[in-house]
């Protein structure tokens, strides 16, 4: 019961701050221009504006693939369409908490409701996971290389050591992520200290009866890892459908872009370079959506392109698109009840 209440609570607090920073980010970017934003934002094109709603589609499907394949080989009846349900609702659960550390815990959950046991669906989405971050950081180290063959920003010394520190980040969780699926030692060290604790603490009663129900959810998940990863080709598959995902999702503020009638100020290839920049910066701002440092980073890299009223409409549209229109997706989802 008081864990109940401490979630809710923390997840009524995660909602307060994300209104809060996302009221002063509307701020800041409307105080200076607002009826020159406005006016940008309402005479934009709809049908570019339909595009890059359509490639945030993509991005959602691409995503929905990987977990399907690897669900499959463990529950031949699983379903493409259930991987898509689940990939729009870990939106939501990702928006709302810091880090996105909601999603994972929702997916381990909702796999198991479908009938895949806790050791299984754990493997799945750390494997998820992993592909995911092996895509993010191969994108991010095109990026770094793009920029330094054609120097494309030039006024961003502080922001280039911020993307070091993001890629150095992201390549530590992969390594951790691959040490927690495919060695049973550490994880079983890590448990046993565990529940040490929590039996001198009067928590645990029955220490080795724990231990023995640990020893084998560790060595179904550790088989089930192996399982997964043994299918290299999917594997690899996997980060490709990642790669791509990450490429439409790049793209969007292209579109947008073109939606105010601007077809020169950069290029697909820019607009993916330049998103990868500032979703690796995103990836550690302990914020939910990492708002405020998701929205400083586009203003500053894409400042080097567009500027003005024109800057500020494009960040307020692509965070809509690419953010809160996916929570509300992802709450509609989560609310609609499978009908038999």
């Amino acid at each position: 019961m008081i864990s109940s209440m401490k979630k809710k609570s923390n997840k009524k607090l995660n909602i307060i701050i994300l209104i809060i920073i996302t009221l002063l980010v509307l701020y800041f970017s409307l105080k200076d221009n607002f009826l020159e934003t406005v006016t940008q934002i309402f005479t934009m094109n709809i049908w570019y504006l339909l595009v890059a709603f359509i490639l945030l589609i993509f991005f959602w499907l691409f995503r929905s693939y990987p977990i399907y394949t690897f669900c499959k080989k463990i529950n031949k009846d699983f379903k493409y369409l259930s991987a898509v349900q689940l990939t729009l609702r870990t939106q939501f659960f990702n928006a709302v908490t810091p880090f996105a550390t909601g999603g994972q815990p929702y997916q381990i959950y909702h796999l198991k409701q479908l009938g895949i046991d806790y050791a299984s669906s754990t493997s799945v989405v750390i494997q998820n996971f992993i592909v995911y971050q092996i895509a993010l950081v191969f994108l991010g180290i095109v990026a770094l290389i793009s920029n330094q063959i054609f120097d494309i920003f030039k006024n961003a010394e502080l922001l280039q050591h911020l993307i070091a520190l993001g890629f150095i980040i992201n390549a530590l969780v992969i390594i951790i992520m691959f040490i927690v699926a495919f060695s049973k030692k550490p994880n079983k060290v890590i448990i046993s200290f565990g529940i040490k604790v929590l039996t001198k603490l009067k928590i645990v009663k029955d220490k080795e009866k724990k231990l023995k129900e640990w020893d084998e959810y560790i060595n179904r998940f550790n088989k089930c890892a192996n399982i997964l990863l043994e299918d290299k080709k999917t594997f690899i598959l996997n980060i490709l459908y990642n790669f791509l995902a990450l490429c439409s999702h790049y793209l969007i503020p292209l579109f947008i872009l073109y939606s105010m009638g601007n077809f020169n100020a950069f290029t697909a290839g820019i607009s993916i370079v330049t998103c990868a920049y500032i979703m690796i910066i995103g990836s550690f701002v302990p914020i939910p959506g990492a708002t405020g440092g998701i929205e400083f980073g586009f203003v500053q890299f894409f400042g080097n392109f567009i500027t003005g009223s024109k800057l500020s409409a494009m960040m307020l549209v692509w965070r809509f698109i690419t953010y809160y229109f996916g929570m509300i997706v992802g709450a509609i989802a989560l609310n609609i009840k499978k009908v038999k």
